[in-house]
């Protein structure tokens, strides 16, 4: 769900149940001056909770099918219970408000009061699991929070031991390179020591093949 619509959604509900309870103390009060302030506090808070539906209209409308459809859904509701809000508003400003209550009696208050209560808890309820959804976006991103550093502290290993395989391979080569230059230097120097074996050989030959000749000519 919308973290945007979830915010505005809380903000509703809690208007949404102090509008109730202004609504159910107004009707008490005598002071035409006191009743005047409170009226004109419900009607703000009234036009504050239209701004909020609308905010929340927007918001369901520029989601995903499957979500804007159960929002719209719920959106339905707050409409509602906005214009229920606002007709027990309109009956209870009306000029002759206070002579309707005499008239409709004990009764009738005890209804009125039941349904506002009504409207009360179900503001609360709806409040309260605004409050839990939140809570759980917030669970769950601190659980995805925890799986990113651990899944950064596996990369960071596996970055070291990479580094690490590196610089071994990096040392193997190095030797590698030094155990060429020294079997290259070794070769050369078996070849050297050939050639020199090989012309004392000749040496040795030419000798012996001259003192050969030299006795056969003098015998």
């Amino acid at each position: 769900m919308s973290e945007v619509f979830e915010g505005y959604e809380r903000q509703y509900c809690e208007l949404s149940a102090n509008l109730s309870r202004k609504c159910n103390s107004a009707s008490a009060i005598t002071d035409s001056e006191q009743k005047r302030q409170k009226f004109s506090d419900i009607n703000s808070g009234i036009d504050e909770a239209d701004v909020l539906i609308r905010k929340m209209d927007l918001e369901a409308r520029s989601l995903q099918p499957g979500v804007k459809a159960s929002l719209l859904a719920k959106l339905r509701e707050y409409k509602a219970d906005l214009n229920k809000l606002k007709k027990e508003f309109k009956r209870i400003s009306s000029p002759n408000a206070h002579d309707e209550l005499l008239e409709s009696g004990i009764a009738d208050i005890h209804s009125v009061s039941a349904e506002q209560r009504d409207r009360l808890s179900m503001s609360v309820e709806r409040l309260n699991q605004s409050s839990e959804r939140i809570k759980e976006s917030r669970r769950t991103v601190l659980e995805t929070e925890e799986l990113g550093i651990s899944i950064l502290e596996d990369l960071h290993q596996q970055r070291q031991t990479l580094l690490h395989a590196h610089n071994k391979l990096y040392d193997v080569d190095s030797a590698i390179d030094k155990s060429k230059k020294v079997l290259t230097t070794m070769s050369r120097r078996i070849t050297k020591n050939k050639w020199i074996v090989i012309s004392i050989i000749v040496a040795l030959v030419l000798a012996i093949i001259l003192i050969l000749y030299y006795k056969i000519s003098h015998g």
